[in-house]
């Protein structure tokens, strides 16, 4: 029993380290967002929340949970936060996108493709899924399984053709 209840203490205390540790950095970030001349308005405050909270893979996840919290918060506040905090280096983008869809996705426009002669293709999750598995199978990467999810990271080489 003494066991059991020093394993409990154990466990409040790292999550109080936890907790004061994310108040601590939440604090800096709104001293910084304060340095550049924003407003911590209560929407901010939200957004810095779910932010500090959850792993986002991308700005629509933190709008939708968002706005599950506060109505009014919409997807040009969440945009305009998340470029905020990237360029107070809050944040980083770079594995921020994460792009999991099924072949059975019925999403519209899940994907846009634009090359270098400016040609743009909006593919659906399942043209975009498609396209993928094709490539992989061709490649050799693929036999029987299915995509689970796809992470894409921005190019960081100092190649002056690469975006």
């Amino acid at each position: 029993m003494e066991m059991h209840t020093n394993m409990i203490e154990k466990r409040k205390v790292a999550d109080s380290r936890s907790y004061h540790r994310t108040r601590m950095q939440k604090d800096l970030i709104i001293e910084r967002l304060k340095g550049k001349g924003c407003r911590i308005t209560k929407q901010r405050l939200t957004l810095l929340d779910i932010i500090l909270e959850h792993e986002c893979s991308s700005c629509k996840e933190i709008y939708y949970k968002a706005s599950r919290v506060d109505e009014s918060i919409g997807a040009a506040t969440v945009y305009r936060m998340v470029n905020v905090l990237e360029e107070i280096g809050a944040i980083s983008r770079k594995n921020m996108y994460k792009i999991a869809y099924s072949d059975t996705c019925s999403m519209e426009d899940a994907c846009t493709v634009v090359l270098d002669d400016e040609t743009t293709y909006h593919l659906s999750a399942k043209n975009w899924n498609s396209v993928v598995r094709a490539g992989l199978t061709a490649c050799g990467y693929l036999e029987d399984q299915k995509i689970a999810s796809i992470s894409i990271k921005p190019c960081g080489c100092e190649n002056a053709g690469c975006y």
